[in-house]
């Protein structure tokens, strides 16, 4: 067996601790595994690799729609969502299945290269699948991809119809070799009766994944039946959910419901308008619910952020993700974490990249092997660099080691 070392000025672990680590030493064998992480004094590198900067486990991006990549630069910015749906439905198919899968070959690439060792992504196609697959075995720096089949349909008739539709793509992931399952795409999208039968289905896999509380305009949806996400509806000819006067959150556990805490991961994704309220409905009624944010695509379609001290101060399990090229310029986990910082000054670093990486780790049930520089582990290793006081900039970057 060889034994890899690698060495650098600090490391966070996510071992049991948010604080830096001086000095590490990480050794791994040939496959990733940690065999051990220790400090090193400065006349015992030996033959280790030295980086300088901060060693910090792969990243999980824990929301992504790789499929729209093709959609780089396309979209207007701060249209809110009613203007991001016209555009989708308006520009989703303007490029060509070769430009299409161009696209997606060059974010794949990125990821696996900037330190993504798993990504929760949604899928409308079967498109990104072969891509997928070719980086579970990647020989150098493998990416897990667990697929989202995302479903959407404002019709009660059509609901059972749409559900066999997605569940037939799924199935193809599946025969594939990678983890797949139908999951719903939002209360505004769907019919109630879409939704629960979605949700169902996808939850007997473990786990959904599902848009809540992106955009005011959501919220006035749901609770009033009034704003601009409800007009284009009705300009469109398309049925809009009941009015109920529950927040959007609550308005999709009421749809999913039972007597007991709904069992099951289920991945919360952008929550920019997530209230107590919500919050309380879904710790009562949710047994493993994660709070998933994007800042970065937030921004470009609402010029606003999640609230993020509130969901903090009631110790929701946060992620981070990137979402799609068609609501961000990049999509790269390092400028999500400068956002953040920057929005945030008083956030540590360690507290993000737990987000980044261990609660990523748990959203997808990879926390035996990914998410943090643990003996045993396989959780890839990645360079930060330009992050001087433990601060995110423009200059930082990412880069995988092993």
């Amino acid at each position: 067996m060889t034994m890899k070392k690698f060495a650098a000025d600090y490391a966070f672990t996510l071992d049991g601790s948010l604080k830096p680590l001086e000095r590490p030493l990480v050794v791994t064998d040939d496959s990733g595994k940690i065999l051990s992480v220790s400090q090193y004094s400065k006349d015992e590198l030996g033959d280790a690799e030295y980086h300088k900067g901060i060693l910090i486990p792969g990243m999980v991006n824990a929301h992504c729609h790789i499929e729209l990549s093709h959609l780089k630069g396309v979209f207007r910015q701060a249209t809110g969502m009613s203007g991001f749906i016209n555009q989708i439905n308006a520009l989703r198919e303007s490029v060509d299945e070769k430009g299409r899968a161009e696209a997606m070959k060059s974010e794949f690439a990125n990821f696996s290269r900037q330190g993504v060792v798993a990504v929760s992504d949604i899928s409308n196609c079967t498109e990104s699948f072969p891509f997928k697959k070719e980086y579970l075995g990647h020989p150098v720096f493998p990416v897990y991809y667990r697929t989202f089949v995302e479903l959407f349909g404002t019709e009660k008739e059509e609901a059972e119809g749409i559900l066999e539709g997605g569940q037939r793509i799924a199935d193809q992931a599946t025969a594939m070799g990678l983890d797949a399952s139908v999951t719903p795409h939002s209360c505004y999208t769907m019919s109630p009766k879409l939704l629960e039968i979605t949700a169902k289905r996808g939850l007997e896999s473990g786990m959904i994944s599902y848009h809540s509380q992106e955009s005011q305009e959501e919220e006035d949806m749901i609770m009033k039946g009034s704003g601009a996400l409800a007009d284009n509806y009705r300009e469109r000819g398309l049925s809009t959910p009941p009015v109920t006067g529950a927040t959007a959150l609550e308005y999709f556990i009421d749809r999913i419901a039972e007597k007991e805490k709904v069992k099951g991961r289920i991945n919360l994704v952008h929550n920019v308008v997530i209230s107590q309220r919500s919050i309380d409905r879904a710790l009562e009624a949710l047994e493993s619910p994660f709070f998933s944010i994007c800042p970065l695509s937030n921004i470009f379609i609402h010029r606003q952020l999640p609230p993020i001290d509130l969901m903090r101060k009631n110790g929701l399990k946060i992620c981070l993700g990137t979402d799609s090229l068609s609501s961000n310029l990049i999509l790269d986990m390092v400028r999500e974490m400068e956002c953040l910082q920057e929005n945030f000054p008083h956030l540590e670093l360690g507290e993000i990249l737990f987000w980044a990486c261990t609660n990523g780790a748990l959203l997808l049930g990879k926390e035996d092997t990914l998410g943090s520089l643990t003996e045993g582990k396989r959780p890839g290793i990645v360079l930060l660099e330009n992050a001087e006081e433990f601060r995110i900039n423009e200059k930082s970057k990412s880069t995988r080691l092993i």
